[in-house]
C-alpha cells in the first residue's frame, strides 16, 4: 500500500482545501476550510462562476448572509464528495464574542438544513479563544458539533474537553514555525524533526492527555509543513492535510508505522488539570507562542474574511 493507505488504517484522513475538485483522487472521510481557503478558491477560474452564481442568486440579502451562503455552497460541494463531514468556519472578526458566535452557528447550520444536510455532517468551525470555546459549549448542548481551530496549547485543549466540544485541530506547521523562527541560526532541523518537531510533540501531548483520562472530543491534527511531521502523528484520530501533501503520501510505498496509541496513552505518567476563565487566561499568557500564534491566526483569518467581503461586494 501507498503511504496514504497505509495511514488511513490508523488514522481518519481529512482534505484540507476549498478546491473540492482535488478531492475525489484521495478519497478523504471529511473535509475543512477556512476564510483563506475558500477566498484562495474563489480567485480560481473553475470556481469563479460558483462565486457569481451564488452572489447573483442572494444580491439583494444582507451582506453577511451573502458570505454564509458562499461558505455553504462550498460546504455542499464538498458534501457531494466526502462522506463524512465538512468543516465550515464562523467569521474570525466574530473570535472574541460569544453570543455572536452561537448566532452565526445557528444561521450556517439552518443554511445546511435548507439544503437538506443534517448538523451530524457539518462541523463548525470556531477560533480557541474562552470566547469561543463557551460559544462551542452552548452549541453542543444544543446538538451542534464544532471543530475549535488555532489551537496551540494544551491549556486550550484541556478546556475545550471540559466544555464538551465534538473535536480540536492543534495546529503543527505554525507552532513548528515559531519555534524555528525563535531559535534562529541555532535551530537544528534534524534535530527537530519527526516526533521531535515541536508542532508535532505539542499534539502528542493533547492526544496523550485525551486519552489517559477518557476525553471523548476527537484530536485532529492540522497545518503540516511536511511529510515527516504527519508521519510523527500517525495514529491520531483525525489528520487534515492539504492536497500537495496527500498526493505526497499517495506517491510513497514506504513502510509508515503508527506512533500514537491509546493504551500507552493511558500508561502517561500525567495528572488532570482544570480551568475557569481566570486561570485559563493565565496558562495561556504563560505560553508566548500560543499566545502569538492565536492572535496572528485570528487577525490573518479576519483579513482573508475582509479579502472575501471586498470582492462580493465588488460584485
Amino acid at each position: 500500500m501507498n503511504q496514504l493507505d497505509q495511514l488511513k488504517q490508523f488514522t481518519t484522513v481529512v482534505a484540507d482545501t476549498g478546491n473540492f475538485k482535488q478531492l475525489a483522487q484521495f478519497a478523504p472521510r471529511d473535509a475543512t476550510t477556512n476564510p483563506s481557503l475558500i477566498l484562495k478558491a474563489v480567485q480560481q477560474p473553475d470556481y469563479a462562476p460558483l462565486l457569481a452564481e451564488t452572489v447573483a442568486a442572494y444580491k439583494d440579502w444582507p451582506h453577511e448572509e451573502i458570505v454564509d451562503q458562499v461558505l455553504v455552497r462550498f460546504g455542499l460541494e464538498i458534501l457531494k464528495i466526502v462522506p463524512g463531514r465538512v468543516s465550515t468556519e464562523v467569521d474570525a472578526r466574530l473570535s472574541f464574542d460569544c453570543a455572536a458566535t452561537v448566532a452565526r452557528a445557528h444561521r450556517i447550520i439552518a443554511l445546511y438544513d435548507a439544503a437538506g444536510i443534517g448538523p451530524e455532517r457539518v462541523l463548525i468551525k470556531i477560533a480557541s479563544t474562552w470566547e469561543g470555546i463557551q460559544a462551542a459549549r452552548v452549541l453542543e448542548h444544543e446538538g451542534i458539533h464544532c471543530n475549535l481551530t488555532l489551537l496551540f496549547s494544551l491549556c486550550q485543549a484541556v478546556a475545550c474537553g471540559e466544555a464538551g466540544v465534538r473535536l480540536i485541530s492543534p495546529f503543527v506547521g505554525r507552532i513548528h514555525d515559531w519555534y524555528k523562527k525563535s531559535a534562529g541560526s541555532s535551530w537544528d532541523e534534524a534535530a527537530n524533526a519527526g516526533p521531535n518537531d515541536p508542532g508535532a510533540r505539542s499534539v502528542a501531548e493533547i492526544y496523550t492527555y485525551y486519552k489517559k483520562f477518557g476525553i471523548d472530543t476527537e484530536v485532529m491534527g492540522a497545518s503540516f509543513r511536511n511529510l515527516g511531521q504527519i508521519r510523527a502523528l500517525a495514529g491520531c484520530d483525525l489528520l487534515t492535510i492539504s492536497p500537495e501533501l496527500l498526493a505526497a503520501l499517495q506517491s510513497s510505498d514506504a513502510p509508515l508505522a503508527r506512533t500514537l496509541d491509546p493504551a500507552a496513552a493511558q500508561a502517561a505518567p500525567i495528572h488532570a488539570m482544570t480551568y475557569n476563565e481566570a486561570s485559563w487566561r493565565s496558562a495561556l499568557n504563560e505560553d508566548a507562542m500560543a499566545t502569538e500564534k492565536l492572535a496572528e491566526g485570528i487577525r490573518a483569518f479576519a483579513a482573508d474574511a475582509a479579502r472575501l467581503d471586498q470582492l462580493i461586494q465588488g460584485m
